[in-house]
């Protein structure tokens, strides 16, 4: 499915702005298909998509503990489901973190695939406990490469 056609009563800008805040596209989605579709500048789409992809992650570093706290504290479902998954994420990945630090962070973020990206990056900055600020700097560096990756694809510089 195409998103531009959720999007064809928006200007370009705001569409490209929109499509990179969200989870499953990031920016992405949101680079090829303002450059392959909308006919965008490409440095002009770069700083949309940048600062689209990067909002959510304030949100999400700033509110996800309250946020699970307050779940938890209220429902045995959810203190079980948070529980276990943060228990489990932390014994699966903690020694990878704890090896390649920082980096990690930065290159999850980076490498345009699937489940990686701002929100994911965000989601494991909580779980590891980085502080908010290191990890909003870790995260934007990793968006900004992805970025860059991205943009290069799309226009072809890598023979894609």
């Amino acid at each position: 499915m195409d998103i531009s056609h959720l999007f064809t009563n928006f200007p370009p800008e705001l569409a490209t702005f929109i499509i990179s805040m969200l989870p499953v596209s990031e920016l992405r989605g949101a680079i090829p298909l303002a450059i392959g579709v909308y006919h965008l500048d490409p440095i002009q789409t770069y700083f949309i998509a940048i600062i689209g992809n990067i909002i959510p992650v304030v949100f999400i570093l700033k509110y996800i503990d309250p946020i699970s706290k307050y779940l938890m504290s209220k429902s045995k479902f959810f203190n079980k489901f948070f529980t276990h998954l943060f228990e489990h994420t932390r014994k699966k990945h903690n020694g990878k973190f704890e090896k390649w630090g920082a980096l990690a962070l930065i290159t999850f973020v980076a490498i345009p695939l699937p489940i990686t990206g701002g929100w994911s990056g965000a989601l494991a900055a909580f779980v590891f406990g980085i502080p908010f600020w290191r990890a909003l700097s870790l995260i934007s560096l990793g968006i900004m490469i992805a970025g860059v990756i991205v943009m290069g694809l799309s226009l072809g510089f890598w023979g894609f």
